[in-house]
């Protein structure tokens, strides 16, 4: 695990941008497409915001990159709560990627549908076992990730890749990548930024062992790289200074 540390979030949002880049060229270069899952929240959105830019828009080859998402609400695709909406009018519209190269959760199916169409549509995307070239993931302030939330079911899948999971204190479902398919990615990265990031960042570096309760504990690679993009403010609990 490699943890990187800048001073503002907006230095954070570029170093990670920056970091996408290599990724995806490196990707593209080895294999001719680059395979990635994005992030809802605000904090993703200003790094799409920032991809699309004239700065960073012209450093990819997007006609072979394909997008995923890590996890998706229970809600239409043009609700304004839906992490594809959200990744389309930041990142999508602004660089005209094509339909085709969009692989999104069908929320018109029931729950645990929709689940399993999107277990159906990454395996077929892989040649062989799912492993995104780039996994980007949030930290809640609950140390959930994805929607691998504490105190739920899918703390536990330890087969499945995508997994519907119904939110009680929300009353809404979502449906979300497990662990296990996060952890064959061949690169996983964290984006968090803010001091109301610091206890849940302390809870997972430096907690006891207790994925029930801080289930972003359960995010470790197996043939990959972990890596953490993170500022001063999020980090400042730790005992041990990185």
């Amino acid at each position: 695990m490699k943890t990187n540390v800048f001073k503002t979030p907006d230095e954070v949002i570029h170093s990670l941008a920056n970091y996408f880049v290599n990724c995806a060229n490196t990707a593209i270069k080895k294999h001719n497409k680059f395979s990635v899952a994005l992030s809802g929240g605000n904090s993703p959105k200003r790094l799409y915001e920032l991809l699309a830019s004239a700065d960073f828009k012209n450093k990819i080859d997007w006609k072979k990159v394909y997008f995923f998402f890590g996890d998706e609400r229970y809600v239409p695709q043009d609700n304004v709560d839906s992490n594809y909406l959200m990744a389309k009018t930041a990142l999508f519209d602004h660089l005209d990627i094509d339909d085709s190269q969009i692989n999104k959760v069908d929320t018109s199916l029931n729950p645990a549908a929709a689940a399993q169409d999107y277990d159906r549509c990454i395996c077929n995307f892989f040649d062989e076992d799912p492993s995104f070239d780039l996994m980007l993931l949030g930290l809640g302030d609950d140390a959930h990730t994805a929607s691998i939330f504490p105190n739920t079911s899918l703390v536990w899948i330890d087969e499945e890749n995508v997994k519907e999971v119904y939110l009680e204190d929300k009353q809404i479902y979502r449906i979300s990548f497990t662990a296990p398919l996060i952890n064959a990615s061949k690169n996983v990265v964290f984006l968090t930024f803010g001091a109301n990031k610091a206890d849940a960042i302390k809870a997972v570096f430096e907690g006891e062992k207790n994925v029930n309760l801080y289930p972003a504990q359960l995010i470790n690679p197996t043939n990959g790289e972990l890596q953490w993009f993170v500022d001063e403010a999020a980090v400042s609990k730790l005992d041990k200074r990185l």
